[in-house]
Formats: structure tokens, sequence, C-alpha cells
């Protein structure tokens, strides 16, 4: 969306994070995210100028995407995940470049962002020599956290849920 957006192909936007669940509440952030535009690295905010968007519609419809492809297909989204499962494994294997990251589901415990301990979370990370770290130092302001925080409780409360009914069984 952010590469159709500003007439670039996708291979020119990196650092564009998911955080969070694969959900409607997964948030998609671009506030570290760069674009390369007439062979200069700036920043999304930067190049598109439009804070509304980034801020409504783009993180709408990304949430909103697996949904999207069911209803478009009458069918299922798997290939989606398909293809999101050979990119994590490409990512894994081959690493990423210098100076850009992925977002990968990894478990939340002693992460740097404040998302509490033993969920499954969605995070930026590297990868190098087969081995993921998360990323760290990126700085989180008051919109963000709000949308972190609220994907973080969704994935605590389906957690507690899989608990009780494993518990019943």
């Amino acid at each position: 969306m952010i590469a159709l957006k500003l007439g670039v192909t996708s291979d020119d936007v990196k650092n564009v994070i998911i955080w969070g669940n694969h959900s409607s509440t997964q948030y998609p952030d671009v506030s570290h995210a760069k674009v390369k535009l007439q062979g200069k690295e700036v920043g999304v905010y930067d190049a598109l100028k439009d804070d509304s968007w980034l801020k409504g519609e783009f993180i709408t419809t990304v949430q909103q995407r697996g949904a999207a492809v069911i209803k478009a297909r009458k069918l299922s989204s798997a290939m989606s995940a398909a293809k999101a499962i050979c990119d994590h494994v490409r990512d894994i294997w081959f690493g990423t470049p210098e100076g850009e990251f992925v977002s990968m589901g990894i478990i939340s415990d002693g992460n740097p962002y404040g998302v509490p301990d033993d969920l499954l979370y969605s995070f930026p990370v590297t990868i190098k020599n087969k081995t993921w770290k998360v990323v760290e130092g990126l700085t989180i302001n008051d919109f963000s956290r709000e949308k972190m925080d609220l994907t973080a409780k969704e994935l605590a409360e389906e957690k507690e849920t899989a608990f009780e009914f494993l518990s019943s069984a």
C-alpha cells in the first residue's frame, strides 16, 4: 500500500513493523519505515505527508486484509499464510540485510517494548546466522503504545481462553 501510494516498488519500502496479533488488532507501524525515492532513502511519514491516511485507512486496511482476501476469493486466505511462511523461512535462512528488519511472531519474554511476557507477539527482528534478535531502541510514541497495548491485551485474553478450554477438556 505504501509503495502503491508513492509510485515505487515494494522493494523500495523497508522496515514497516507489524506489532502484535495476527488479527484485526495487529498494528502496522510505519514510524521507523523507510522508502527509496529518486535514489534517496527517506522516512515514510516524510515521504507521504499524510498522517490521517497512515493512522486511519492504511491501518484498518492492513488489519482487515485477511477477511478481505476471504471475501474476494470466497476461499481461505491460506495462500497468503503460505507466502508468509516462505518469507520467514527465506529470512531465517539468508538473514536480513544490514539496516533492515522484518516482523516475526515470537515469544515476548524479556522484550524491550513493555509487552507482557508469555505471549506469541509480532516484533521487529533482525536475523543473522539463522538466529533472530528483537530490534532494540525504537522510539514508541503514544499512538503506537496504545495500538501495541490493545493487541497485547487481545493476545492475553486469547491465551487465557485457550488455557481455560484446555483445563476443562
